[in-house]
């Protein structure tokens, strides 16, 4: 049986993160809120709970999933080399709706499904999802819905879909963006928008002094 939580009542949130932080340390699955949507989440570094966040989304191996993390220094153990631009954009942008896809540390022990090598990452702005992430460290994280459905703007949408197969639901009012995060693939020769979202193609731009025709993918 899940449990909720009512992160906005202040003798909730305290039990509601020790809740999540017992469920993710046993390989369950946590409903949390961020600044984009309501994300399902796992400990990024447990290859079966995340199995099981795929399975209770109905998505396949080959969407990997993304991975929130708690500060701006998180990433300097989890990539091969940060680009400079990466760099730029953290600093512009995190913590915020902007996820960028990076080369991961070749060390790593964790399988977020067919990403070859690569890992997409974000810095979420939103008080509970950084107080749960600086307590677990990075989480496997993506939409709370059911793949093709519509993503949960709070904790009650994400349970009307996901139900029992996540055990605990943080919730804390409606997400403040409503949409999922701007994608920046910058693996290649040239920094690439994937996804549009709520940072604009021009903010980007601007940041790291290019053309926003050439971000196009």
């Amino acid at each position: 049986m899940s449990e909720v939580f009512d992160c906005t009542d202040a003798t909730q949130r305290p039990a509601g993160i020790a809740s999540a932080i017992s469920a993710l340390k046993g390989g369950r699955l946590v409903v949390l809120p961020t600044d984009t949507v309501y994300g399902i989440g796992a400990d990024a570094f447990d290859g079966a709970a995340v199995a099981a966040l795929l399975a209770a989304k109905g998505r396949g191996r080959d969407m990997p999933v993304p991975v929130l993390v708690g500060s701006w220094h998180t990433i300097d153990g989890l990539v091969y080399s940060v680009p400079e631009s990466a760099r730029e954009l953290i600093r512009a942008f995190w913590p915020g709706a902007l996820s960028l896809v990076v080369q991961q540390a070749p060390s790593l022990q964790w399988d977020l499904g067919d990403a070859q090598g690569t890992v997409m990452l974000r810095m979420p702005l939103h008080p509970v999802a950084i107080e749960l992430l600086r307590e677990v460290g990075p989480m496997a994280v993506s939409s709370a819905n059911i793949s093709g459905r519509a993503a949960a703007t709070t904790a009650a949408e994400a349970r009307d879909q996901l139900g029992d197969l996540v055990e605990v639901y943080l919730e804390a009012g409606p997400s403040a963006q409503g949409a999922a995060s701007t994608i920046v693939d910058l693996t290649g020769a040239q920094p690439r928008i994937l996804r549009a979202g709520p940072i604009t193609a021009a903010a980007i731009a601007d940041v790291l002094k290019i053309e926003a025709e050439s971000l196009s993918a």
